[in-house]
């Protein structure tokens, strides 16, 4: 790449990528039309004519608010990476800001939708209060995912693509939902098949890219396995606990039993063993076709292998 190619992209470059990025991770609720999910409080109970929400603002759709969040972060630190020799002064804050301008946007303006729709009640102060929470933790994991894609070396990147693998599947998931809902069975069936295998394969295409030469890779291959086991319980748990209705009302005892379930789908192994294996198959086999195609084209370029090595492991600082 020649000096030219190399100079800091302009400011406001950086600021608009963290925004597309955030956009990006929107659009599965955003085609859908983006309509309010029927809300449990509502003070009118007879009408589903719901507004239009920027984030499907329901106790329903906490793991989709997550996936939403999170891999429009992903998404901007894959682009933020691809574009690192031209990071502008104070990129990784320019990067954070566009982003959270759109994030924080979609939250207000779903959050004040949903708010007004609502009785009035000590239940709906709680349950609004609920849901904000997971955005705001939601918001909070976001930037960490961001930053590891964006900035951090290899298995720091690593571990950050893992985390958006996990919720792969509930994002591509909020596009398909009618579609799972009212679709054929044989079209069902075939969707629920690529969305449950689609976490596994992407943490293994991010273990194969990260590899094992070092102690550190090994560590974040050992992270990011560890997430692929503990994630899907920690979503189950979640789902199961806000889904219920009739604790609603009952904060301790829904927290209780989430907990009750987190630690039973923990400790089932046909649940959690054959994510684990696919991803290390993935990351194993494509970590050594990696090496391959590293190996031939150090041998067709004198030097090529050292300069991957250089760009993978580190970002350049800005």
């Amino acid at each position: 790449m020649s000096t030219v190619d190399r100079r800091p992209l302009p400011a406001f470059t950086w600021f608009l990528i963290g925004a597309a990025g955030a956009v990006a991770g929107l659009l599965p609720w955003l085609v859908t039309g983006a309509r309010l999910p029927l809300q449990n409080l509502a003070a009118d109970q007879s009408t589903t004519d719901t507004p239009i929400a920027l984030l499907p603002f329901s106790q329903y759709f906490l793991v989709t608010i997550v996936a939403l969040l999170v891999v429009g972060a992903a998404a901007a630190g894959i682009a933020a990476r691809a574009l690192a020799g031209r990071r502008p002064r104070f990129g990784n804050t320019l990067l954070v800001t566009g982003m959270l301008v759109v994030q924080l946007a979609a939250t207000v303006q779903a959050s004040v939708v949903t708010v007004q729709l609502l009785e009035r009640s000590t239940r709906t102060l709680i349950y609004a209060g609920a849901v904000v929470a997971v955005i705001v933790v939601s918001l909070a994991v976001s930037i960490l995912v961001l930053l590891l894609i964006a900035r951090a070396p290899v298995p720091g990147a690593t571990i950050g693509l893992s985390l958006a693998a996990l919720v792969s599947a509930s994002w591509i998931g909020a596009a398909l939902r009618d579609i799972m809902l009212f679709g054929s069975n044989d079209v069902v069936q075939v969707l629920s098949f690529i969305l449950r295998w689609l976490p596994p394969v992407l943490a293994g295409c991010a273990i194969a890219w990260c590899g094992f030469r070092s102690a550190g890779r090994v560590a974040a291959v050992i992270v990011s396995l560890a997430a692929l086991w503990i994630g899907p319980a920690f979503f189950t748990a979640v789902s199961s606990a806000a889904g219920t209705r009739v604790l609603a009302p009952y904060p301790a005892e829904m927290a209780e039993y989430g907990i009750q379930v987190f630690f039973m789908a923990l400790t089932m192994p046909e649940l959690t063993v054959p994510s684990i294996i696919v991803a290390v198959v993935v990351g194993v086999a494509g970590s050594l076709l990696l090496a391959v195609v590293r190996r031939r084209r150090s041998d067709d370029e004198p030097g090529a292998e050292v300069d991957d090595v250089a760009d993978r492991d580190a970002v350049p600082s800005p």
